[in-house]
């Protein structure tokens, strides 16, 4: 890690081998770096870009972080030598530290900035993002009816609950590649700009929501939103009271409340340690 000037600027930078990161202020970007492969995924990858968000996650300075690529590409999928490996072997699967959907159990804004080619398990990782930006002309693809693979890692459970069964039929069975524009109008991505802007449209929205927004609100609200896809509507509203009553949030409701009257930015506290419940 190479730190810069952080009392002054809360400005630092990590640098690993296939993973950066630049934090300023409380946003971070975490860049997929291996642009001569378009950012293929490999297991480094994985693993560094893993390790990268847990310190995040941890890091009270920090708020919201914008997931993008280095260069043209944003992750086309595995690499073509570990895909190549994989189909030698008998068995495919891989033992793994952590499952491939890890970041759904990161408790910061995680916002996807697609900022070209997006495939396969590089796919996975946009979806696990709560928010999602892409390049209008950038092209998204499952892939992996096309490579002789089932949706694995979870692919089919979150494009069904991110674009609903009709689309992600679609999506999955014919393996097509679809532009940033069309994934907009299916639901896919929150929104399809132009390439020269996708990292700077998702930063301006990662620091809106770093400068407005509780952080603990932010990373319970996850937690219910993941909850919501296998609990009743009851089941929702008695655990929303429940987390009210727990009493964590009342000094970000005075506080929120406060700064609304007063016309104010509001100040909250960063997220406290995480917890076993996290």
């Amino acid at each position: 890690m190479e730190i810069i000037d952080q009392s002054m600027y809360s400005l630092y930078m990590v640098t690993q081998d296939t993973i950066r990161c630049n934090v300023d202020h409380s946003v971070a970007t975490v860049t997929l770096n291996r642009p001569d492969r378009m950012n293929a995924w490999t297991l480094q990858m994985e693993g560094e870009y893993f390790d990268v968000l847990e310190a995040l996650d941890d890091d009270k300075s920090v708020r919201a972080v914008v997931l993008t690529g280095a260069g043209r590409g944003f992750c086309p999928g595995l690499d073509a030598n570990e895909l190549a490996d994989v189909s030698q072997r008998d068995d495919p699967t891989r033992p793994r530290v952590r499952p491939v959907y890890y970041p759904l159990s990161f408790r910061k804004p995680l916002i996807a900035a697609i900022n070209g080619g997006c495939a396969g398990i590089g796919l996975l990782q946009a979806l696990v993002c709560d928010v999602r930006f892409a390049a209008e002309d950038a092209k998204i693809s499952t892939a992996v009816a096309r490579r002789g693979i089932v949706a694995e890692f979870g692919l089919s459970w979150m494009l069904t609950r991110v674009v609903g069964h009709a689309v992600a039929s679609d999506l999955l069975l014919s393996a097509r590649a679809v532009t940033g524009h069309e994934a907009a109008a299916l639901g896919l991505v929150s929104r399809s700009v132009p390439t020269s802007i996708v990292l700077a449209t998702a930063l301006e929205y990662a620091k809106n929501l770093a400068d407005t927004c509780s952080p603990l609100a932010m990373a319970s609200i996850k937690r219910q939103l993941l909850a919501e896809w296998s609990r009743s509507i009851a089941e929702s509203s008695d655990d929303s009271q429940d987390l009210l009553r727990g009493g964590d949030f009342v000094g970000d409701m005075k506080e929120g409340i406060a700064s609304f009257v007063a016309h104010r930015p509001p100040a909250f506290p960063g997220l406290p340690p995480r917890t076993a419940r996290d």
